[in-house]
C-alpha cells in the first residue's frame, strides 16, 4: 500500500548569523562579527582562551590593538568584562555608498572573467529561497521574474523578501555593476526568484519540488538552493535528478553542521544528492569555515565568510555561510556557460570541477576552490 505524506520541516538557511532555520545557531550559541579592542597589546592567547578558533579571527589591525573576530553572545559577554579588553562592540551593518567589490568574487575569478567580458548575460538562475527584492538598487536591472510556492498573502509574493536571506544570495550571484552598493559574480545574469521559504525561513519538501519544477517548465539554466535538511527524500531526489537530466545545472549549500575536527558526514539535503553539486565555505586564506559540512558529498568549495551583499530596502550587509557559497558556483558557472554555450551541464559541472584549486580533503574542500576564468580558459 502506498502512503503519500510530505516531511515538513524548517528548512535550513545555510547562512550564520540568521536567526532562522535548525542548523542556524541560536541563542547563546549563534555567532556575529565584532572588534575587540584590548587595554595594552593585542593577543590572540585572550581571545582564544574563551574558546574562539583561530578561523574566527578574522583580522588583525596594525595601528590600534584591535581585532575583528566572530563570536558568540557569550564569548562577547566574557571579553566585554574582562579587564584587558576595553572595548566589545558588535560590527555594525553598513550601506556602501560607492560600488565594492567583495571579496569572494575576485577569489573565485569572477572579476578577471568580467573583464575578459564573461558576465553571464543570457543565462537564467533560478534563486530557490525567501525571495527576492526586486526593488533593491543592485538587483531590479537583472530580476526577471518568479513564483511563489504559497498561497497565503504574506508569502505568494516572490519579490517580497522579509527575511532577507534570498536578496544576499542573489546580489552574489549578479548584484549589478552599476556603481553602486556592490557587485555579483555574474553581474549580467537573469535573476528568477522562486519562493520556496517563508517570510521565518522555513518551507518543506513539497515546496522545495515545487520549485525545482518550476524551474524545470521555466527553462532555468542554474538553480541555486541555499537551503537544506537533515532527511532525505526520495521524492526531492527525483526532482532533482529530473532537472539535472532536463540540462539544468544544480546547486546547493553543503550545510552548516560542521565541526572543527571536520571529520564527520554532515551534508544536508538536496546538496547530498548525486545530482546536486554540494559547495563547502571557505574563508579568505582558504580554510574550512569550521560551520561548514563534511563528507563524500562536499563537491566544490566557494568563499562563506564575511560575504557582503544585498539585503532588502537597497541595504547591505556581511553573512556568513555555506548559503554564501553556493552562490558564487552559481554566478562562475553563468560566466562560464556564456564563454563556453556548447557545453552540457555534465561537461560544465566536470570543468568547474577539474580547474578547481585543490585544498586539501575532499571531504571538506571537494575538487577545491572554484575559479572561473581558469574553467573558460581551459
Amino acid at each position: 500500500m502506498k502512503k503519500l505524506f510530505t516531511v515538513w520541516l524548517a528548512l535550513v538557511l545555510l547562512a550564520i548569523p540568521v536567526q532562522v532555520g535548525a542548523f542556524a545557531d541560536g541563542g547563546s550559541n549563534a555567532s556575529q562579527d565584532y572588534l575587540v579592542q584590548f587595554d595594552g597589546p593585542a593577543s590572540k592567547g585572550l581571545i582564544k582562551a574563551f574558546g574562539v578558533d583561530e578561523s574566527d579571527i578574522l583580522h588583525t589591525y596594525d595601528h590600534l590593538p584591535v581585532v575583528h573576530v566572530n563570536l558568540t553572545d557569550n564569548q562577547a559577554r566574557g571579553l566585554a568584562n574582562h579587564p584587558q579588553i576595553s572595548a566589545v562592540e558588535e560590527n555594525a551593518e553598513v550601506q556602501a555608498l560607492g560600488q565594492t567589490v567583495p571579496w569572494g568574487v575576485p577569489h573565485v575569478q569572477g572579476t578577471a572573467a568580467q573583464d575578459a567580458g564573461y558576465t553571464g548575460a543570457g543565462l537564467k538562475v533560478a534563486i530557490l529561497d525567501t525571495g527576492i527584492d526586486r526593488n533593491h538598487e543592485d538587483l531590479a536591472a537583472n530580476v526577471k521574474g518568479g513564483h511563489s510556492v504559497f498561497t497565503d498573502s504574506a508569502n505568494n509574493d516572490p519579490f517580497y523578501d522579509a527575511d532577507g536571506h534570498g536578496t544576499h544570495v542573489a546580489g552574489t550571484v549578479a548584484a549589478v555593476d552599476n556603481n553602486l552598493g556592490v557587485v555579483g559574480v555574474a553581474t549580467q545574469a537573469e535573476l528568477y526568484a522562486v519562493k520556496v521559504l517563508n517570510n521565518n525561513g522555513s518551507g518543506s519538501y513539497a515546496g522545495i519540488a515545487q520549485g525545482i519544477e518550476w524551474s524545470i517548465n521555466n527553462g532555468m539554466d542554474i538553480i541555486n538552493m541555499s537551503l537544506g535538511g537533515s532527511q532525505s527524500s526520495s521524492i526531492l531526489e527525483q526532482f532533482s535528478n529530473l532537472a539535472y537530466e532536463e540540462g539544468l545545472l544544480v546547486v546547493a549549500a553543503a550545510g552548516n553542521s560542521g565541526n572543527r575536527g571536520g571529520n564527520n558526514d554532515t551534508v544536508g539535503y538536496p546538496a547530498k544528492y548525486d545530482s546536486v553539486i554540494a559547495v563547502a565555505a571557505v574563508d579568505q586564506n582558504n580554510n574550512r569555515a569550521t560551520f561548514s559540512s563534511t563528507g563524500p558529498a562536499v563537491e566544490i568549495s566557494a568563499p562563506g565568510v564575511s560575504v557582503l551583499s544585498t539585503t532588502p530596502g537597497n541595504n547591505y550587509a556581511a553573512f556568513n555561510g555555506t548559503s554564501m557559497a553556493s552562490p558564487h558556483v552559481a554566478g562562475v558557472a553563468a560566466q562560464v556557460w556564456q564563454a563556453k554555450p556548447g557545453l552540457t551541464n555534465v561537461e560544465l559541472r566536470n570543468l568547474l570541477n577539474d580547474t578547481a584549486v585543490n585544498l586539501g580533503g575532499s571531504n571538506q574542500y571537494g575538487h577545491g576552490l572554484v575559479q572561473s576564468l581558469d574553467a573558460i580558459q581551459q
